[in-house]
């Protein structure tokens, strides 16, 4: 080791210091993602889709008109109990931190909430955001890398894209998690270099129809096509095979399409892929709330575990921000079908790794569960906490098709108690 005399340590620390001062804030972070970049940071997205309850999740109001029949358990955390049914998070929640006080104002339509708790914005007439997986792609990624940067596994209901980022940033989708990608074998009798000849073939076809004023649709065909030609030769598609699991692996996360699902994305992120989302569907509970619940709750809450478990035994969880969430809450009511309608005032999101300081509770609602009480957290604020935790400068401008910039966060700051 080299010794560090007491004016060589001032001598450093003042020419840090005058080049930290010179930086712009934008700058900074930019410095910053580079070298989360080259650490591998990555996200793993759990959405919920159809707008999981907060009272029989990480909100439980038992002994009150608006709790139902739910009770609330402990968890390995003195003075945080969530719903019963979550044994698994709860003896977990060393790792895992809550905000009860999540709203998106009056947002309570299923498909313009989804597509504004996957961008950050409201759903508009004249402008399509980016997925935060696309922003994670674009931001995170690196161009050379031969697997997709944004998976998105089990969505069958509909998909928000990456917006006017465009096709390089798109989300490649895997339907069933325990069957790999389809039509990546090389068709018999092609090799790899035959295979890269007949691409750039295609490549010199097309750009006649660029010349002629197809630049925009060819550029994007090209992009998918480079894309697959990567991945279908890459060394680490192997990635994508949960056969290369042990049974025991495999039974902990559950043996259910959103259990293999948090299983295979371990294996993505672990390949280097930057964002994944797993969606667990099924949440809109209208009716036997409570029921349907129990049952959603058995596989996520296995799954949920396994991963934060998982990835800490690994050593990744500091470099994976894990986010659980829906699109919206619902109501303290309990209908006469004994379901929840649509709540979008408040609800809750549970967040590990990535620099998340785990064990804590953020914001509160009121006592029936009406209204937030304490700490409110909009969604850019909550877009602005997913940025600090993976290092993207979140007022930094895109420029859309028609010329606006438009900042991967307009507004809200991110929840500093959590890191």
């Amino acid at each position: 080791m080299q010794t560090f005399t007491r004016r060589s340590f001032i001598d450093t620390a003042v020419i840090t210091a005058a080049g930290t001062a010179s930086l712009s804030w934008s700058g900074g972070m930019t410095l910053h993602a580079e070298q989360l970049r080259r650490n591998g940071m990555a996200c793993i997205l759990l959405f919920m889709r159809g707008a999981p309850s907060q009272f029989e999740t990480f909100d439980p109001k038992p002994g009150t008109k608006s709790g139902g029949p739910t009770q609330s358990i402990e968890t390995t955390v003195e003075g945080i109990r969530i719903a019963e049914g979550w044994e698994k998070v709860a003896a977990q929640m060393q790792d895992v931190s809550i905000i009860r006080s999540v709203t998106n104002g009056k947002e309570g339509n299923h498909d313009r909430a989804v597509y504004q708790l996957h961008t950050g914005y409201r759903q508009t007439a004249t402008v399509s955001h980016p997925n935060l997986g696309s922003i994670a792609s674009a931001e995170l990624g690196d161009a050379a890398f031969d697997l997709p940067h944004f998976v998105s596994i089990g969505n069958r209901s509909g998909f928000v894209d990456s917006g006017f980022l465009g096709a390089a940033h798109s989300p490649f989708l895997l339907m069933d998690p325990a069957k790999p990608p389809r039509n990546i074998a090389l068709p018999p009798g092609v090799d790899a270099a035959r295979f890269t000849r007949r691409h750039e073939l295609l490549a010199g076809l097309e750009s006649d129809d660029a010349r002629q004023g197809g630049e925009t649709p060819v550029r994007d065909h090209q992009t998918l096509y480079d894309n697959a030609k990567r991945m279908v030769l890459s060394p680490r598609l192997k990635g994508f095979d949960l056969a290369q699991e042990p049974d025991a692996v495999r039974d902990r996360y559950g043996s259910n399409e959103f259990g293999q699902g948090c299983l295979l994305a371990r294996r993505l992120v672990e390949h280097g892929v930057t964002f994944v989302e797993v969606e667990s569907r099924g949440w809109d509970t209208h009716a036997d709330n409570f029921n349907q619940v129990k049952k959603l709750a058995g596989s996520v809450d296995t799954a949920f575990a396994a991963l934060v478990s998982d990835l800490k035994q690994r050593g990744r969880l500091d470099k994976t921000l894990i986010i659980w969430m829906g699109e919206f809450g619902r109501t303290p009511r309990i209908n006469a079908k004994s379901g929840r309608d649509h709540h979008p005032l408040s609800f809750n999101v549970a967040l590990a790794g990535g620099g998340i300081r785990g064990g804590q509770v953020i914001g509160a609602t009121d006592r029936e569960g009406t209204s937030v009480e304490d700490r409110p957290v909009t969604v850019p604020d909550l877009f602005c906490t997913f940025c600090q935790a993976l290092g993207i400068d979140p007022r930094k401008e895109n420029i859309s098709p028609l010329g606006r910039p438009i900042q991967i966060v307009d507004g809200g700051a991110p929840v500093r108690e959590l890191f």
